[in-house]
């Protein structure tokens, strides 16, 4: 497995070199949403706006009335939910040019309830004009940039940072509204997301030798939420849907499926692993996925109870089959 660090700080100098109306903020986070090196190379085009996101949103939306794409950036829960109103009403409303990059989305930070971004995909899927993109590995951040171009209106980003792996090859690039479907079958559709799906790639090779069809599809489109080859191989699965996201269960992905299967007229019965109505305390990543259930044995156990039937894997065996190991460091502002 390649494990690649600082993907999104490369390839976002790169890509600006000819793009003179990209500029890029920060909300004080500069090193700990990569960027620092966007700085470096282009000081005219970058701009700090402090500790003060509601400006930070309107002055994107002056900028992109200007002709300029703003790439914000900061830590997701900072983002929508502390300048709602500011992307709703200068940015969303006016349908405008902005990228919101929000990093340590969900329960990839220690920092307890107020860093964790655990409902953003449902508070922003409800704003017209807003699409909605998700990063699971170092291929989708890679060619997240290129996605949120071709986009007209505004986009909210959830990105990985730091040292992420290459679960699909380089060449295999993030469309929009289009899903990966990673292997197919009849038993049990799989939808996952973000940092979901390296977790359950672990348990479903060891499933599939137990003999459970699957067919494992990674989403990096929430919002539009409409690729038909997800919806056919939601109709394939003969006993169960079950989605896995790093989100509250309401909002998300696990809604997200609910809509396509309701409107689709698809009855299979439909699990969904994610955050059940609460709010995650402070610990690691790694932690936190075994205690909310968002780790690769209890998408196991999920699968067994849609089957009814015990499939002797256990979390030894998973631990065989890691991708990628926990770097177990924390960066202070993450804190």
């Amino acid at each position: 497995m390649e494990i690649l660090t600082q993907v999104h700080e490369k390839n976002l100098v790169a890509w600006a070199k000819d793009r003179p109306e990209v500029v890029v903020f920060s909300g004080d986070l500069t090193g700990s949403t990569e960027i620092a090196l966007f700085k470096q190379h282009y000081p005219d085009r970058f701009f700090s706006l402090g500790m003060a996101e509601q400006n930070m949103m309107s002055f994107a939306g002056g900028m992109a009335r200007d002709g300029f794409t703003p790439f914000v950036h900061t830590f997701a829960v900072f983002m929508y939910r502390r300048a709602l109103d500011q992307i709703e009403m200068s940015i969303a409303y006016p349908n405008l040019r902005v990228r919101m990059f929000g990093f340590l989305p969900g329960i990839t930070t220690p920092g307890g309830v107020s860093h964790q971004a655990i409902n953003d995909i449902g508070v922003l899927r409800t704003l017209p004009n807003m699409t909605i993109l998700e990063t699971g590995d170092a291929t989708d951040v890679e060619s997240v940039l290129d996605v949120t171009q071709a986009v007209e209106g505004p986009v909210y980003v959830r990105m990985v940072r730091k040292d992420i792996p290459r679960l699909f090859p380089a060449a295999e690039r993030m469309q929009l509204g289009k899903a990966r479907i990673l292997s197919r079958g009849s038993d049990i559709a799989l939808v996952t997301a973000g940092i979901c799906t390296e977790e359950a790639l672990r348990a479903t090779t060891l499933l599939a030798a137990k003999g459970v069809s699957i067919s494992h599809i990674h989403v990096t489109t929430h919002k539009p939420f409409g690729d038909p080859a997800v919806a056919q191989q939601l109709a394939c699965a003969r006993r169960a849907v079950i989605t896995m996201e790093n989100h509250t269960t309401i909002g998300g992905l696990g809604s997200e499926v609910a809509e396509m299967m309701a409107e689709n007229g698809i009855g299979t019965p439909l699990v969904r692993l994610g955050l059940r109505d609460t709010y995650a305390h402070g610990a690691s990543r790694e932690y936190l996925m075994r205690e909310y259930g968002l780790d690769a044995i209890s998408l196991v156990h999920a699968v067994e109870q849609a089957l009814d039937e015990r499939l002797e894997i256990d979390e030894h065996e998973l631990a065989k089959v890691r991708l990628s190991e926990f770097s177990g460091q924390m960066q202070l502002e993450a804190l």
